[in-house]
């Protein structure tokens, strides 16, 4: 008889402290995760009998405390799936894959525990609970419902089946996008061909070829790598390969074991058929219950109202890139490829500096001092490096602290791209805030990015778009980070509507635009000097330059995901590249080649889980433009005040009240989208 494993014999089972990340191994998963799973089941078994009475005490605390252990062992799998997707751990991770999405659908289809809350929520006691237990009664109570807890006996395996489908084929999704990612290359053994591309990327590409003993440079869709292509590279044939190949990934075109089109009608089938057995007309409405959005109709006339505004500063953006291409680059027609380097060209004349220049500025260590000033300085707190077991030598580690000395929370950052990574750049829970015996739980979070690593003995250099995305990041860690509330179901990120869940992120980007934090985290890489104002004026004037354009691309992808889900027959006639052509008819200036399968890479919306969500980025971005809006009138950026009560009311106060009553707290009303217009550049400041 083999042993139970422990927290001695198996790393993933210590939950004494941080992830040991130096001793955990793919072959702890299977043995940790089953021993968690009998040990839930077992208590679920326990607490839904008929002695144990429906109280916080007896009943949701003990259940909470057992569930957390199994959501952080299986959190650190999924985390070292995304970070270090090696054979092992992919094999590893999906092996139990089914085996959690099983319990979870069990979970929320048990009908004791769903009884146990409903009585939790009609007793006396519930009128004693605090504001942040109320609100977890009430979450589960609508989560058991949207679990298919109310569903006849008879169609809960058929509910459960389709949950565990639906995990599965996210995470083949998310594989098979990486694997075609990984698969393609372009080499390139003509210099020539080269020219444009910075030498910081040349020299890159250089060692990347050099690593599989090939001649030339290399190039990758990866984005340190393909996008200085598209944005720089004067051979126009260089950069219609590397498009094609970014346009095609994970599609029909490619091997058919990574073709992504049969996962998507899957999803939609199954996402469907799970909203009408829960009594719904489509997954959208399913999607939005838990949002601050009301309706699909709503959610309609929001994009399309900003659409409306938005569309002619694109029509108008477009317009001027087309006569710029023509005249200024003899390009006839203006062919997707093209609007990359064009765009860079046009920012460059137009405003005289280079997406490149201000890269040089922006120094890994400045970059992450600076970010530390302004959430030292907003938030009242300090951040330090600190020591911890990580999964790869890259990656840093710090601690947040009170002014004297107590500490808050810490965090993760990974930054560099790695093949072994996913694309994009995301944050993750270690562990999150609540109260224990003994005191209270601090929380730990990952911030992930996949920036340019370091060429040589040159520092890593970051794009200002990789600036804004690292403070976008840090934001969601903030959210999660400085929580003051003690209850796991509502604390930091957890309980947020998934609308509002960008406006921690989306707000700190402001602070990319502001002349004293710009100054003093940027050093030049070869020469130490801060960026000069003149350029930063110039980057100030250039800030909403086809932001038009911008605009109406996430809109198209907004819309496109909410009809998807909502107005669409993955049985009928139409498919989905149909749909996304309607949508792109409606708001597009820039329409791809009839080749190009963007659907096959959309993975936020199929295997990331903004699926009917995708609008929640502009829906946050009113939000966050308007509480931003809120130092601008108090005539600082860094206005005590107004950072105390940013930080009580939108940050620490976590998914314990809903977003809208956090917002009007803040702002003392409803959110305005005027403020988000004139950021944009689309009504005078």
């Amino acid at each position: 008889m083999t042993a139970r494993p422990d927290a001695s014999t198996n790393a993933l089972l210590d939950f004494s402290g941080l992830p040991r990340f130096d001793a955990i191994t793919p072959s702890d998963v299977q043995p940790a995760i089953d021993l968690l799973l009998a040990n839930n089941r077992a208590l679920v078994e326990r607490l839904t009998s008929d002695e144990v009475a429906a109280t916080w005490s007896t009943f949701a605390a003990p259940l909470a405390d057992e569930i957390e252990q199994l959501s952080r062992a299986w959190g650190v799998v999924g985390h070292l799936h995304s970070v270090n997707d090696i054979p092992e751990w992919r094999e590893a991770y999906n092996g139990m894959l089914p085996e959690v999405s099983r319990f979870f659908a069990e979970l929320g289809q048990n009908l004791k525990l769903f009884a146990k809350y409903k009585a939790m929520r009609e007793s006396a006691e519930y009128a004693t609970l605090t504001p942040a237990q109320r609100k977890i009664v009430d979450n589960e109570i609508r989560d058991f419902r949207l679990s298919g807890a109310e569903l006849p006996e008879d169609q809960k395996p058929r509910f459960q089946a389709i949950s565990e489908e639906l995990a599965s084929l996210s995470a083949k999704f998310s594989e098979n996008l990486l694997d075609a990612t990984n698969a393609f290359a372009q080499f390139v053994t003509d210099e020539a061909k080269l020219a444009g591309i910075p030498d910081d990327v040349r020299q890159a590409a250089r060692e990347a070829a050099e690593k599989d003993g090939k001649p030339g440079w290399k190039f990758t869709l990866h984005m340190p790598s393909y996008l200085p292509v598209m944005q720089y590279a004067e051979d126009r044939e260089l950069r219609a390969t590397m498009y094609r190949a970014y346009a095609t990934r994970a599609a029909e075109f490619g091997p058919t074991e990574l073709d992504n089109t049969p996962l998507i009608t899957k999803i939609l089938e199954l996402r469907q058929e799970e909203a009408r057995m829960l009594g719904y007309g489509n997954f959208a409405e399913v999607s939005l219950v838990p949002k601050m959005a009301e309706s699909v109709p709503q959610v309609l006339a929001f994009l399309r109202d900003l659409a409306t505004k938005a569309k002619p500063f694109a029509e108008k953006d477009i317009a001027e890139l087309r006569a710029f291409a023509k005249e200024e680059l003899k390009l006839d027609t203006l062919e997707p490829w093209d609007v990359g380097f064009a765009s860079e060209k046009l920012l460059q004349a137009r405003y005289a500096f280079s997406e490149q220049e201000v890269k040089r500025y922006f120094t890994e260590d400045k970059v992450l001092g600076g970010l530390f000033r302004v959430v030292e300085t907003l938030f009242g707190v300090r951040l330090k490096a600190d020591s911890a077991p990580v999964w790869h030598e890259d990656v840093r580690f710090f601690r947040i602290e009170t002014p004297d000395g107590a500490l808050i929370g810490q965090f993760y950052i990974d930054l560099y791209a790695r093949e072994t990574k996913r694309g994009g750049a995301w944050m993750d829970e270690a562990i999150t805030r609540r109260r224990v015996v003994g005191g209270i739980q601090t929380p730990i979070a990952y911030i992930n990015c996949n920036f340019s690593r370091p060429v040589g003995d040159k520092p890593a250099t970051f794009s200002h778009d990789d600036v804004i995305t690292l403070f976008h990041e840090t934001g969601h860690g903030l959210h999660h980070l400085l929580t003051q509330v003690d209850e796991l179901g509502v604390s930091g990120i957890h309980g947020v509507e998934w609308d509002a869940v960008e406006l921690p992120s989306q707000f700190m980007e402001n602070y990319c635009w502001e002349w004293d934090v710009v100054r003093e985290m940027t050093a030049h890489v070869d020469t130490g000097e801060p960026l000069p104002r003149e350029l930063f004026d110039k980057m100030i004037a250039a800030k909403n330059f086809q932001s038009g354009m911008q605009t109406v691309r996430q809109l198209e992808f907004s819309l496109f995901d909410i009809l998807l889900h909502s107005d669409f027959d993955p049985a009928g006639s139409a498919s989905v590249l149909d749909l996304l052509n309607k949508v792109r008819k409606e708001v597009a200036v820039v329409v791809p080649p009839e080749w190009h399968r963007f659907p096959n890479s959309f993975s936020h919306i199929f295997a990331g889980g903004y699926g009917a969500g995708y609008f929640s980025y502009k829906w946050a971005e009113v939000l966050s433009a308007d509480c931003y809006a809120a130092f601008e009138e108090a005539d600082n950026p860094f206005d005590p005040t107004t950072g105390r009560r940013f930080l009580q009311e939108i940050i620490a106060a976590g998914g314990a009240r809903p977003a809208l009553e956090n917002f009007r707290a803040f702002r003392g009303r409803d959110p305005e989208v005027d403020a988000l217009l004139r950021h944009s550049g689309m009504i005078p400041a």
